[in-house]
């Protein structure tokens, strides 16, 4: 493949909630382009973007799959992200490298839970993007509503850039009102053939005063078009594209366009819009990197002739050898180049480089600044490491992992399975950040810890098929949290022979407890100001959060801390990394003996949806759960219930709620805060 000029690529994601149809838009786009020759529909299972088994058999994507296309000269790197909030992660590391994101809304559900998430999830990249109002044509599709429900549930200026010809089963095609045309896809050819005719009369009225708001908003951006709109001269629509680009590529507004992917309306438009609307690597602000001892932070310009500077932002295990994705925010990097992880500080080799296309890989030999590639070779690289140049050492901001909430206890069955089981869970794990394996301190268990049931489903899946291993599943547990309830104050000293050595360290910490939601934070006089040398600074930073990390009385993990390192006597040629470490990791644990450590549990946030009839019993079901409803809603002929509940709760909650409501409802549930315990929790956990 030809590599584009920078100004002409696009590296996009398409984000949603579970089922508002991101895999068959993928789908769409890859034919109209010219990817693929036959549309698979997900279904079939036959869809090219979900490629595992899993994804297959349930129609749900599981893993954020990579593909390339070209549109009007442009190349599209496309990466489709799950709508499951189990596989969340996949959806992070996406919109950490994405220029750009395509959201789907359904026409018929508008916002739902996932699409927030996600939503806040590009919010906090500052990614810009677009909208698609999907399922124009199933009934309960409601154009206007899901305008309303984008701009309130998600606080964002919309731009309908389009309105729907027709609704329901009776949507046949789309406005374009920067074109004033009337677009119309031939059922013929699978929508391939687009027609561009003169708007009707009925619909003539409409889209004057639809396109007088699509002017308003681009006159915000540019003086020339405010001051030719208050004159009332006639403005084109290739003086409206940059101006309204501008509000993308700021985040101000999000165009919207609307159609049918599964009935091949309104996609080719939609890429008009990513062409048009979403920027190039070379429209955004350049990234910023340390040097990997820390220091000032540096901006890195998207220039190819630069040092190279990337991200890896996924590794998968391929036939026994890591798969690494990188984005290339800066430099070149060639097949067989050796590189340097400025974050691990090892010094690493780009074997083979690939553009994929979902699981099949196109071999290329270099790739450049604003690329999207696959890299073999690399042995120590996880995700969110930087790539370098060796003479020029960087550090990239990483990435936000969430924190797993479910556990479950897992056995082998057999002898074999037993010796291999062990190897097979540590590559599952850095393949993915969100999945943890520990042994349980008191029965001798592996415990595994994932995002919920279905992501601890699917590892177990994938032991079974990939790697031949059956093991035996126990019920699932929920992962709780552990803090302190007061100050606490402590001094320790450790001094020991070790191997004839003395290994001697001395530190002064002072823990406090934080508000709910604030994580673990370490202060104290480190850096430059402190008397220990960088590799004693680093050695008792890492025993304070493998202490965190390590758990109380419950094992459980403590959250919400700040641990002041108040005091660290340093005696050149006494003090020893490995009393320091002793010291730190000891003192760390009396000290939180003594701060009255209380449990946490997770708390989730509901969106349950109900035949209003039986919104009654679904409200009593949520009382007896120890849940807080926290707003109602109505949708057409349904009601909304917004709510908290314990995870602990949840278990089997979606049988309950089909019983409750014959059938009718559903719900999403995704992690929102950890609260004290409640006393059954803590006296399963040992701290009452």
């Amino acid at each position: 493949m030809i590599t584009p000029l920078l100004a002409r690529i696009r590296n996009i994601g398409i984000i949603s909630h579970i089922d508002a149809g991101k895999t068959t838009v993928s789908e769409r786009i890859l034919y109209y382009t010219g990817e693929i020759h036959k549309m698979g529909e997900v279904h079939d299972g036959e869809a090219v973007m979900d490629w595992m088994p899993q994804e297959q058999e349930r129609g749900i994507t599981i893993t954020a799959t990579a593909n390339s296309c070209t549109w009007r000269d442009c190349r599209i790197n496309l990466i489709d992200t799950p709508g499951h909030i189990d596989f969340t992660i996949e959806v992070e590391r996406s919109m950490r490298v994405l220029d750009g994101g395509i959201a789907i809304v359904s026409a018929v559900e508008g916002v739902q839970p996932q699409t927030e998430s996600v939503w806040r999830q590009a919010d906090r990249y500052r990614v810009p993007r677009i909208c698609f109002v999907n399922k124009m044509d199933r009934i309960g599709a409601d154009f206007a509503a899901v305008l309303s429900s984008i701009e309130s549930r998600l606080k964002v200026r919309v731009v309908p850039v389009q309105l729907p010809v027709g609704s329901e089963a009776g949507f046949i095609g789309v406005i374009d009102l920067l074109a004033e045309e009337l677009v119309l896809f031939s059922e013929a050819d699978r929508g391939m053939t687009v027609e561009r005719l003169p708007i009707s009369l009925e619909y003539e009225k409409e889209a004057a005063a639809a396109r007088n708001l699509v002017v308003e908003a681009a006159a915000d951006f540019d003086d020339r078009v405010l001051a030719d709109y208050l004159a009332g001269v006639k403005i084109s629509a290739e003086r409206l594209i940059p101006a309204l680009r501008q509000g993308t590529v700021s985040c101000s507004i999000c165009p919207v366009y609307c159609g049918s992917a599964l009935r091949n309306k309104g996609v080719q438009p939609l890429l008009d819009g990513v062409v048009d609307f979403l920027p190039s690597p070379l429209d955004l602000p350049p990234v910023t990197a340390r040097p990997p001892g820390g220091g000032e932070t540096v901006a890195v310009p998207c220039d190819p002739a630069s040092p190279l500077v990337a991200l890896a932002f996924k590794v998968l295990a391929e036939e026994g050898r890591r798969l690494t994705y990188l984005r290339i925010y800066a430099g070149k990097l060639s097949s067989g180049a050796a590189v340097f992880n400025g974050s691990s500080k090892v010094l690493e080799r780009a074997d083979r480089l690939f553009h994929m296309h979902a699981h099949k890989r196109e071999q290329i030999g270099e790739a450049t600044a604003g690329d999207i590639v696959a890299v073999t070779g690399m042995k120590h690289t996880l995700t969110g490491d930087t790539i370098c140049a060796p003479s020029h050492p960087l550090v990239l901001e990483g990435l936000t992992v969430p924190e797993p909430v479910v556990s479950v206890a897992v056995e082998a069955k057999g002898a074999e399975d037993r010796e291999r089981l062990p190897e097979a869970l540590e590559t599952l794990q850095w393949e993915d950040p969100t999945f943890r394996v520990h042994e349980d301190r008191e029965t001798g268990e592996t415990i595994l810890t994932g995002m919920g049931e279905l992501h601890l489903e699917i590892v177990t899946d994938r032991l079974k098929r990939e790697y031949g291993i059956g093991v035996k599943i126990g019920p699932p547990r929920v992962m709780c949290r552990e803090t302190l309830r007061r100050p606490v104050t402590r001094r320790e000293l450790f001094a020991q022979e070790v191997n004839g050595r003395l290994q001697k360290g001395e530190v002064l910490l002072s823990i406090r407890p934080l508000p709910r939601g604030e994580g673990i934070r370490i202060i104290g006089p480190l850096g430059e100001s402190s008397p220990l040398p960088l590799e004693m600074q680093t050695a008792l930073e890492e025993s304070l959060r493998s202490a965190c990390a390590s758990g109380g009385r419950t094992g459980y993990p403590y959250a919400d801390l700040e641990v002041e390192v108040v005091e660290v006597p340093f005696e050149p040629g006494i003090t020893t990394e490995m009393g320091i470490r002793a010291a730190a990791h000891r003192g760390f644990a009396r000290a939180a003996e003594e701060g009255a450590p209380i449990v946490l549990e997770p708390v989730m946030a509901l969106e349950i949806i109900t035949p209003a009839e039986y919104a009654g019993r679904v409200l009593g079901q949520i009382q007896q759960k120890r849940g807080r409803v926290e707003g109602l809603a109505v949708w057409s002929e349904n009601q909304i219930i917004s709510a908290q509940v314990p995870l602990v709760e949840m278990f089997g909650y979606m049988t309950e709620l089909r019983s409750a409501t014959r059938g009718g409802g559903s719900f999403t549930m995704q992690f929102d805060h950890f609260q004290e315990a409640s006393a059954e929790v803590r006296k399963g956990s040992g701290l009452v």
